[in-house]
Formats: C-alpha cells, sequence, structure tokens
C-alpha cells in the first residue's frame, strides 16, 4: 500500500472539527486544537520508536517483547523443558531484533500518518482520558499502517537471518511423520510459516509502538516537562 493512498484513506475517514462554539468553550481555536493534536502525537510516535528501536527495545521489554507465533510456542515450551528448544529461542531472539531494526522507518510512518490527518472531534480529544490521541489514531490507522509496515518488516527480517532460521523448521513442521510434525498436525491454518510470522511480528510491533505512543501522550498531558513547545503548552497547559 503506497503512503499516498494511506493519506486519501485517511482523510477520507476523518470528519469535520469541533464547531467554533465549543473551541471558544475551551479557549482554543479549532486549528489549535488539531496542531495540538498532531503535535503531541509526533512526539509521542518519536520517543516511542526511538525507545523500541535501541538494542533489546522490544526483546527485554515484557510489555511488547515478541514470542513466537502460537502455532508454534507450544512445541518451544515443550522443547525447552528437555533443553532442545535452542533453534526455536535463537528465531524468537531475531524476531525481536528485526523489530527493533524496523523502527526508524516505522517512525517516518508513523509521523506521515499524524501530519495527514484532520481529526474529528479534536477538542474532545484534547480533553479527553490520558490516551485519547492515541486510542483515536490506533482506530483509524491501525489496518493502512499495517500494510505499510509489513514490507519493512519483512525485509527486516530477511536481514536478521530469521527466514534462514525458520526455513528448516517450517521443512520439519511440514513432516508429518516427524516429531515437530506430529505435534504441529492440526494446528496449520493453510497459510505459511513465513507469512505468519511476517503478519504476527509486524501487528505485534505495531502494538509495541502504539502502547508508549499512548504511555508518551499520558507524560506530556500529565507533566507540564514534557509539554516541549509552545503549541503543547498552549493546548495541554
Amino acid at each position: 500500500m503506497h503512503r499516498r493512498t494511506l493519506i486519501l484513506g485517511l482523510g477520507a475517514a476523518a470528519l469535520a472539527l469541533a464547531s467554533p462554539a465549543r473551541a471558544a468553550q475551551f479557549g482554543l481555536s479549532e486549528r489549535q486544537a488539531g496542531a495540538g493534536i498532531r503535535e503531541a502525537l509526533g512526539q509521542a510516535a518519536r520517543l516511542a520508536t526511538t525507545r523500541l528501536g535501541r538494542r533489546d527495545g522490544f526483546n527485554a521489554d515484557p510489555q511488547v517483547h515478541i514470542p513466537l507465533p502460537s502455532r508454534v510456542r507450544d512445541v518451544q515450551s515443550m522443547l525447552r523443558r528437555v533443553g532442545l528448544s535452542r533453534q526455536l529461542d535463537d528465531l524468537e531472539l531475531q524476531l525481536n531484533r528485526s523489530a527493533e531494526a524496523a523502527m526508524p522507518a516505522v517512525q517516518t510512518i508513523f509521523i506521515d500518518a499524524v501530519q495527514s490527518i484532520t481529526l474529528d472531534d479534536a477538542l474532545g480529544i484534547v480533553r479527553g482520558g490520558d490516551r485519547s490521541a492515541t486510542d483515536y489514531l490506533e482506530q483509524r490507522t491501525s489496518d493502512p499502517l499495517f500494510g505499510l509496515i509489513r514490507p519493512r518488516m519483512a525485509d527486516t527480517l530477511e536481514a536478521s537471518g530469521a527466514y534462514r532460521t525458520l526455513q528448516p523448521i517450517e521443512e520439519r513442521l511440514g513432516n508429518q511423520g516427524g516429531f515437530l510434525g506430529r505435534l504441529m498436525r492440526g494446528r496449520s491454518d493453510g497459510q505459511s510459516l513465513r507469512d505468519q510470522v511476517t503478519d504476527d511480528v509486524s501487528r505485534r510491533a505495531m502494538a509495541g509502538v502504539f502502547h508508549y505512543v499512548g504511555e508518551e501522550e499520558r507524560a506530556i498531558r500529565r507533566d507540564p516537562v514534557n509539554r516541549t513547545s509552545s503549541i503543547l503548552r498552549s493546548v495541554f497547559g
């Protein structure tokens, strides 16, 4: 999915801003409210993706750590009990390293999404809960963002060696007469394990970003120190 498609899709989903009368009620203009929301989300996206893009940003954080897909997670647990899970454990580490490596590209995608939308009922979001803007962004952009993030994630999975590690595992899972094949019989949904891993890591990486975008939005709302621009101070002050 091209970025232009994302922008058009988001534009179609957005409605008009709050009325001037409601804006006056809060001492804000419609433009100020919309600008404040975009500024807050942009700052939150930069901080969240920078945090997650560090080494162990995903891997060592229990809030966002990416496990193996459910199709192989039970097998990993069984093999770990007898000391035979190393190959699957290595794959899990590579998935998290791939998500970390994808964050610079994901940051650009998120910030583009933030800047391209016109927020519906912006004043309500400004005066809403601690992560109202994040929830709004997530509800309206998850599908198009996934379409943009997945190809980048596939590139990092390839570069990290995850696909090379995955290939013999998938072959063993496909061998219905083998040990792993017998364990996995009946669990396949027809999707290749490579595609399932790519989809799963992409969605979990996206969920991790939204989690910390929400945390950063909460910090902006609660602590004046985090309001680093005049528009943030005027809108959330």
